[in-house]
């Protein structure tokens, strides 16, 4: 099928890899955010998507908006077949939907219809779902509402980040969204419609979403931790200067909530229920470091608290 693949970030690189390696199909174009300001040298920057377009010759498409009127000119002349979808952050309008004979066809890291919207693998960390997965579906003008044509799952593990889990998400999700494109263009594949019951949202995550609530229990912190590394990344407030906090280790022993106690054996912070261990991390303007050589370079008073 000619294909016109639309995506941003680096989790969806190895789906636009397999397509454009794929046998079966021709990616003719990508459509990707435009160039943004990024990094501490703010440089004007092309997306992951972008970049991997580039490499093989493959024509780029960054309309500022989907219904641009340029870039829905540019697309119908086009003619794809179909236009698979991983993660390209902006909604599409209905005629945009229509173009393609096959539509678009989105890769969701969930097992839809659990974990809708913008921030499904961090959800599933924050809540404790022991298994996720990535689905695809045919989109609608809904948000990730559309039928199923098929997932895979993905046990989460008690160490994993958001970023390891999207990871390896992103593979299997890509062997599944090429699996798919293969079953529409041959026809033995069929959307089913999403459950009605188990729905639930996964809202975008921001930079305050990071803020350690050390007033909760040590799992939920943990959690939350691993949810939002590595970004945008977990955060407290050590006299008054904020501190990055990579993923933390549970630990037994109580300690008052919010005091931090820095022993041979590791700095530890106490939770409304058991403390956790600090492992690395970033003071500002300094990079990722062992927590308790940073503790010693603090000096800090015995009873200081987190905020």
């Amino acid at each position: 099928m000619r294909l016109v693949f639309a995506g941003t970030p680096e989790p969806a690189v190895p789906s636009l890899r397999r397509l454009i390696e794929s046998p079966h199909h021709e990616v003719v174009a990508v459509v990707t955010r435009p160039d943004a300001v990024a990094g501490r040298g703010r440089k004007v920057t092309r997306s992951p998507i972008g970049l991997l377009a580039d490499e093989y010759d493959i024509p780029v498409l960054t309309p500022a908006k989907p219904k641009d009127p340029d870039f829905v000119e540019r697309l119908t002349e086009l003619a794809p077949d179909c236009c698979p979808v991983v993660a390209y952050g902006a909604l599409l309008p209905r005629h945009v939907l229509d173009i393609p004979r096959h539509g678009w066809v989105n890769l969701h890291f969930s097992l839809l219809p659990t974990w809708r919207g913008a921030a499904p693998v961090q959800a599933a960390i924050l809540s404790g779902d022991e298994i996720t997965g990535a689905s695809t579906f045919q989109i609608e003008e809904g948000l990730d509402t559309g039928p199923v044509f098929g997932v895979v799952t993905e046990k989460i593990g008690v160490t994993d980040t958001a970023g390891t889990l999207l990871g390896r998400l992103a593979e299997t999700g890509a062997r599944l969204l090429e699996s798919t494109l293969d079953g529409i263009e041959d026809g033995t594949v069929q959307a089913v419609p999403q459950a009605t019951e188990g729905v639930s949202y996964a809202p975008k995550i921001d930079a305050e979403a990071g803020h350690i609530r050390w007033d909760q229990p040590a799992l939920a912190v943990a959690r939350r931790v691993r949810a939002v590394t590595p970004a945008p990344g977990a955060w407290t407030e050590v006299a008054g200067k904020r501190l990055k906090l990579g993923p933390v280790e549970l630990v037994e022993e109580a300690l008052p909530p919010r005091t931090i106690d820095v022993r041979k054996t590791g700095v530890y912070i106490g939770t409304a229920t058991t403390a956790v261990r600090l492992n690395g991390v970033q003071p500002p303007g300094k990079r990722m470091m062992p927590a308790l050589d940073w503790a010693r370079g603090a000096r800090l008073e015995p009873g200081t608290v987190v905020e």
